[in-house]
């Protein structure tokens, strides 16, 4: 069935591309960095201050990857919609795509889609975010860079009532070229604790962007959660995000990173 019209003038992009000449062999990616809902949605049902909730968006990422970007002279893609719209970090045909809930929170908006509905959310947002990916990327490779994929996101300090002790978490799977000496760096930072697959997993394949971009196509990479409180206000970024800028090039001066998985 073909999919309904979604987004109209005014509506913002999809996606933004910033600083799409840098040229670090490092491409940086942000699946939950805005909050736009297209003007035909409404609200989605949802009063202000939980549009503002983590439910909705990473909170802080956006100038964290802005910052992370210009400073190592790297692209970065970052999704422009809610992840309440479509979850650009999950496969379509993942139930939690289009959440009817999330966090304990009903979302009206997404309740009794039809397929015309929910293919104009995939056609709209979430294929040509990760077309713009996919895109930077090809253009490394055709630069001749082999590079690493870094996929950046929030995390909240509490969780079912547990107070999560971790400053940042790194994800990953089968490829740790890029993760463990990553976990490695950070964890010689003074008074910062790194979880190794905390607070979620990269072994379930939960998740789709790193998996899609970084697994098949052989590069390395890796995900990396900052506790959300940490990077709420400008300070905070400048703070935390400074400290990934002390270990990662570093780490990204490896060349065994920059060839593809064998």
């Amino acid at each position: 069935m073909a999919s309904e019209t979604l987004l109209l003038p005014g509506d913002p992009a999809p996606y933004s591309v910033l600083n799409p000449g840098g040229r670090a062999p490092l491409v940086i990616i942000c699946d939950h960095a805005g909050r736009a809902i297209p003007q035909v949605l409404g609200d989605l049902g949802l009063p202000p201050a939980v549009r503002d909730q983590h439910i909705a968006w990473d909170i802080g990422i956006a100038r964290t990857a802005a910052t992370l970007a210009r400073e190592l002279d790297a692209p970065a893609v970052l999704a422009g919609y809610s992840r309440l719209v479509i979850d650009c970090n999950r496969r379509l045909d993942d139930p939690t795509s289009i959440a009817q809930e999330s966090d304990r929170i009903p979302i009206p908006g997404n309740r009794g889609l039809d397929p015309a509905q929910r293919a104009a959310r995939a056609d709209e947002i979430f294929r040509p975010y990760h077309g713009a990916v996919a895109a930077t990327l090809d253009a490394k490779l055709a630069a001749g860079q082999v590079p690493v994929l870094l996929s950046l996101h929030s995390f909240t300090p509490v969780m079912n009532g547990f107070r999560r002790p971790w400053h940042f978490g790194v994800l990953w799977n089968r490829d740790p070229r890029l993760p463990v000496p990553l976990m490695a760096a950070l964890a010689q930072l003074p008074d910062v604790c790194v979880g190794d697959n905390e607070p979620y997993s990269g072994r379930d394949e939960h998740g789709y962007s790193v998996v899609a971009h970084g697994e098949v196509r052989r590069l390395a990479h890796a995900l990396i959660e900052i506790r959300q409180d940490l990077i709420s206000d400008d300070d905070g970024v400048a703070l935390w995000a400074g400290k990934l800028l002390q270990v990662l090039p570093a780490v990204l001066a490896d060349s065994a990173l920059h060839r593809l998985r064998e």
